[in-house]
C-alpha cells in the first residue's frame, strides 16, 4: 500500500465521518449484539473502532494488525479468567477489520476462521452497511467462541469486558 496515499486518507478521515456511520443507535445495536452472543458462551467480545492513525504511525508503516495488537493490550482484552477474550478492531480510515483472540483459542480456532469473519465485515462495509457489518461480525465471532467455550448448565457467567463499542 502506498504510504503517501494512506497518509492522506488518514489525515482526511474525520471523527465526524466515522460517527456518521456509527451513530449512537448503531453503537447500541452493536452492544446489544455483544450482550446477546455473550449469553451463549463464556467468552468476551470487545469491539473497538478507531478513526485513524497519526501521521508518524503511517510513515513508520504501522499496520492495522500491529495497532489491533496494541489495542488488545491497552483495553485489557487479554485479562479474562479463561483467557478467552476476542477483540474485533475496526480501523475506519483503512476500512480494515482485525480480530485478535486471546491464547485460550490457540489450537482451537484457526487464523483462517477469524480472517473469514473479518473479510465478511469488510464486504458489508464496502456495501455501505457499517452497523450491519459489525453486528454480523459479532454474531459470527460469537459462533466460533460458543463452539469452544459453551455455557454449561447452571453456569452464571459474569461480564468481564464492556459490551458497548469504544470509539478512538
Amino acid at each position: 500500500m502506498n504510504r503517501v496515499a494512506r497518509l492522506w486518507r488518514h489525515l482526511l478521515t474525520t471523527r465526524w465521518a466515522m460517527r456518521r456511520r456509527f451513530p449512537p443507535a448503531a453503537l447500541d445495536a452493536i452492544a446489544t449484539a455483544v450482550r446477546a452472543t455473550e449469553r451463549e458462551h463464556r467468552g468476551e467480545i470487545r469491539v473497538v473502532i478507531e478513526t485513524d492513525l497519526d501521521a508518524w504511525s503511517i510513515l513508520e508503516g504501522r499496520t492495522p494488525r500491529a495497532r489491533a495488537l496494541e489495542v488488545f493490550a491497552l483495553h485489557g482484552v487479554w485479562d479474562t479468567d479463561e483467557n478467552n477474550g476476542v477483540l474485533l478492531y475496526v480501523l475506519f480510515a483503512d476500512r480494515d477489520v482485525e480480530i485478535v483472540a486471546d491464547r485460550g483459542y490457540a489450537g482451537r480456532v484457526g487464523t483462517a476462521e477469524w480472517e473469514a469473519v473479518c473479510r465478511a465485515i469488510e464486504s458489508e462495509f464496502r456495501a455501505g452497511r457499517w452497523e450491519q457489518g459489525v453486528v454480523a461480525g459479532v454474531a459470527a465471532a460469537g459462533r466460533l467462541v460458543r463452539a469452544h467455550f459453551p455455557v454449561p448448565a447452571g453456569h452464571a457467567d459474569r461480564n468481564e469486558l464492556p459490551d458497548r463499542p469504544t470509539l478512538l
